[in-house]
């Protein structure tokens, strides 16, 4: 017995629906059926329907985000303190199973650690307090540079940026290197305190980065600073370089360095 085959191709329908659902991801079957008759193809209603669903456009589709296109800005060295700072979030998770998130500020000239500040949530008005804390203390910079995460790129973070004229630096997506001073300090912070306890709370957490970071601002040498710690490379007051030279922690170093 001789049964007949069907010979389908639709190669020229497939590549259609494809252009229009790249070009229009968000519409549906009606509206490119009708661009299809528009542009004089005369192929039938329910030939189109079928392959649509066959190519399962009717779903809705996931799209990629689009990204900010971001110019490279280059890692310079600054001259000055509060020229420029860098900012970076570091995560990880309570004995309980919550995750905390770390907050994490830095001096690019001496590389001090001007915060370290845990919550279990950090929204960009967290940021903000944060950052109003430091212009009390220490003032403002010249400039900011993050990535762009939800957080920096906020209206509520960039319109207070302008309010006290800083420029934003953003690194460019999947680009962590073009703040490398930041992520080296994040190595270090992970190495010695995320990833060596165990927390039951945030206070806990934050204890333990406060006595951290006072032990890295004035006893963790650079290789860039000359083996300096960033107090001892340039203090910000006159105040810090006397706690240096007084501490007890410090004398041999000190001694060691003049016998040099």
């Amino acid at each position: 017995m001789w049964y007949y085959q069907s010979k389908k191709d639709d190669t020229e329908v497939i590549d259609k629906l494809s252009e229009l659902a790249e070009q229009y991801p968000t519409r549906g079957f009606d509206e490119y059926y009708h661009k299809i008759r528009r542009e004089g193809l005369i192929w039938n209603r329910k030939r189109v329907l079928r392959v649509y669903r066959l190519m399962k456009l009717s779903l809705r589709r996931k799209h990629k985000k689009r990204l900010i296109t971001r110019v490279k800005q280059p890692l310079e060295t600054s001259q000055v303190l509060n020229e420029c700072w860098s900012m970076d979030f570091m995560s990880d998770l309570l004995t309980d199973g919550r995750k905390v998130r770390v907050f994490n500020v830095l001096d690019d000239c001496n590389r001090e650690a001007i915060a370290i500040e845990a919550g279990l949530s950090y929204p960009a008005r967290s940021v903000i307090e944060t950052l109003e804390n430091l212009k009390q203390e220490i003032g403002t910079p010249k400039y900011i540079r993050c990535d762009n995460g939800p957080e920096f790129i906020s209206k509520t973070f960039v319109n207070w940026c302008k309010k006290n004229f800083i420029e934003i630096k953003y690194t460019q997506p999947g680009k962590p290197i073009q703040n490398g001073y930041i992520e080296r300090f994040n190595r270090f912070f992970r190495e010695d305190i995320l990833d060596a306890f165990y927390f039951n709370d945030i206070y806990q957490l934050q204890r333990l980065a406060d006595k951290w970071r006072e032990d890295y601002n004035f006893n963790h040498p650079h290789k860039a600073l000359g083996n300096k710690s960033p107090k001892e490379y340039k203090p910000r007051f006159d105040e810090e370089f006397k706690f240096f030279i007084k501490s007890e922690h410090n004398k041999n170093y000190l001694s060691n360095l003049e016998v040099s």
